[in-house]
């Protein structure tokens, strides 16, 4: 492989993961795939996490053919509230639900990572938690009217205007954003991908 061909296949649209994954020199080419993100009954959030991740590098791979010579990478979030998974706001009045329900409180992030090489399955889970401050519902409004929430787990993007609610965070910031770079980067490094070459100077 030439220093300038894609190492992956990113199987997102999200720019948030692409950004990621090109902080770390990992050259990737866009392979999104529709899967069913809904949650199973009794599922619980890691094993729904792993299930979604899985599917989604399943669903791209399969889309790209047996010739496809990359690995694919996938990765879902999921903002957790006790057992109870908050994904993507539908409108307004969602986005405003999952805001109070977070509101003062302290919730889990859970990425579930997935890497394919041909037949073998590499996956990993980041857990996080995330408390905020106590947010006025005028504030969450103002904040929807923004755009941000409107694609994001638990309604909310901490990389953005969403850091204002934050008060602590234990765990992955990358893993919040939506990869975990540090599991990312141990499954790219078990299928055989570098992240940094032994001539790189490390200071």
């Amino acid at each position: 492989m030439g220093d300038a061909d894609p190492h992956i296949y990113l199987a997102s649209r999200s720019p948030r993961r692409a950004e990621l994954l090109t902080q770390i020199g990992i050259r990737f080419v866009l392979a999104p795939a529709e899967t069913d993100e809904t949650p199973g009954s009794g599922e619980s959030p890691e094993d729904y996490v792993s299930r979604v991740a899985l599917d989604k590098a399943r669903a791209a791979r399969g889309g790209l053919g047996s010739a496809a010579p990359l690995p694919v990478l996938a990765a879902d979030t999921a903002v957790v509230l006790g057992d109870r998974i908050l994904g993507k706001p539908s409108d307004e009045t969602d986005a405003v639900a999952m805001l109070e329900a977070l509101s003062g409180r302290t919730h889990r992030v859970l990425t579930g990572v997935c890497l394919a090489t041909g037949p073998k399955v590499l996956s990993a889970i980041s857990a996080s938690r995330v408390s905020f401050r106590p947010i006025a519902e005028e504030e969450m409004r103002r904040y929807w009217k923004t755009g941000e929430p409107h694609d994001k787990a638990g309604g909310y993007g901490i990389q953005g205007l969403g850091a204002l609610f934050v008060t602590h965070l234990q765990g992955s910031y990358s893993g919040v954003m939506g990869l975990p770079l540090y599991e990312t980067g141990q499954l790219l490094e078990r299928a055989g991908i570098r992240l940094i070459a032994a001539s790189d100077p490390v200071t």
